[in-house]
């Protein structure tokens, strides 16, 4: 049976609709996102910095992870995944609208806004460097120098690149830079969705008859947990108010997370009944190889979106840390300096330390972050109202960001 689904699946993939789809999809993409009217709109311009961090690093690995871990339950465990962070993003909204730009509120919401904004000051350097040397070791693997070397030179390049950009033309420099690598990786996101539906429409219903089982258990809920970290990112509108109002960020913020929640939930649910759980690898560029069986043109896709997904991700961080720091100072730290510091920080550590293992410390200070927000959201609502179920359930969301912070495994 599983050689007749092999020989039934070459003959529809290669070359097949599905490659038509995928080429055709991602051209038609790029058409809508390159337009110079929506490239000059406000409210994409403003949705695309949290857009960009919340379809990052983690959009390459978590197929591969969710459907070792969860098998058919894996559309389930991402769409809970997104509503949890759905939940975390209402209590940054409450936040945005309820302080503004105020750097300073008064009592516990100012001890609770203050720490937070430390911890997500630490992750941000982190992820930045993180996403950056993943950024050199993706685009190392297409040569012959693809080694820790070469791709540390590619990282540093990229670092200093940003810097630049940040230093002589500002945030709009970063943005314009993240708008075109967002337009670029959501055009191939939207091909590889669609290769990948009419792959598993020409597999139906034979591929749903194979799918892997779905399970729970306590290492795989750890997992879930720490794979919150994947979705992270709308966070960044909290530190955008030197260029976009509060009702602005609101609303983009949503938009992002119902853009982001919408090609999670779909890619996941597609990916499961693509490929048969013992055909993922491991290693975190498995879904090159995984789409290799639905289209021969998806690989070298993938590894453009890769490349664009590291770099939008490192921007919007960048960009969201020189919001943070502007505003943590009251304006005294401008976001060049903070985006000079920040380059400076992640070149010292893309030379000096192994990135890998430090990303579980910005997992959890990600968590921690998220649980002091909800925390602050919580105060605001019971200092005004004096108590409703809106507060109780921030307190509810803070208690489960410290248990991921705690018992997550981190995913990246």
């Amino acid at each position: 049976m599983r050689i007749a689904l092999q020989d039934r699946a070459a003959r529809v993939s290669m070359p097949g609709v599905a490659s038509m789809a995928v080429v055709g999809v991602a051209a038609a993409g790029a058409l809508v996102l390159f337009q110079p009217r929506l490239v000059a709109s406000r409210l994409w311009r403003a949705t695309v910095t949290p857009l960009a961090s919340i379809i990052g690093s983690g959009f390459l690995i978590l197929a591969p992870i969710l459907l070792r871990s969860f098998g058919a339950a894996a559309p389930y465990v991402m769409a809970g995944m997104c509503a949890v962070a759905y939940a975390i993003g209402a209590a940054i909204r409450t936040n945005i609208g309820k302080l503004g730009d105020d750097p300073a509120p008064a009592g516990l919401a100012a001890a609770l806004d203050r720490s937070a904004s430390w911890l997500l000051a630490v992750a941000y350097v982190i992820t930045v460097t993180y996403y950056l040397n993943l950024f050199g070791a993706f685009s190392m693997s297409l040569t012959a120098y693809d080694d820790a070397v070469h791709g540390r030179m590619v990282t540093s390049v990229a670092l200093i690149l940003i810097g630049v950009l940040g230093w002589t033309r500002g945030f709009r420099g970063l943005e314009w830079a993240e708008e075109l690598a967002v337009a670029t990786k959501l055009s191939v996101i939207a091909g590889l969705l669609a290769g990948l539906a009419c792959y598993v429409g020409a597999l139906y219903p034979d591929r749903l008859a194979h799918a892997l089982p779905g399970h729970l258990d306590q290492a795989s809920i750890r997992v879930a947990l720490g794979l919150l970290i994947t979705v992270q990112g709308f966070e960044t509108s909290r530190y955008l108010g030197g260029s976009y109002s509060a009702a602005e960020r609101i609303r983009t913020m949503r938009l992002a997370q119902w853009i982001s929640t919408f090609i999670y939930v779909t890619y996941i649910a597609l990916c499961t009944y693509a490929f048969p759980v013992e055909s993922i690898g491991t290693r975190e560029t498995a879904v090159v190889e995984m789409t290799r069986v639905v289209s021969p043109v998806l690989p070298l896709l993938l590894v453009v979106a890769a490349l664009s997904a590291q770099f939008s991700a490192a921007v919007a961080d960048t960009n969201g840390c020189g919001g943070l720091l502007r505003s943590m100072s009251g304006g005294r730290i401008s976001t060049r300096f903070a985006y000079v510091g920040l380059v400076a920080a992640g070149l010292a550590m893309t030379w000096a330390t192994d990135i890998y293992h430090i990303i579980s410390i910005a997992s959890r200070a990600f968590a921690l972050y998220y649980a002091l927000q909800c925390a602050l959201a919580a105060a605001l609502h019971f200092r005004e109202t004096g108590g409703r179920p809106a507060a109780a359930g921030y307190v509810l969301l803070a208690v489960g960001c410290l248990l991921a912070a705690l018992f997550g495994l981190p995913a990246e």
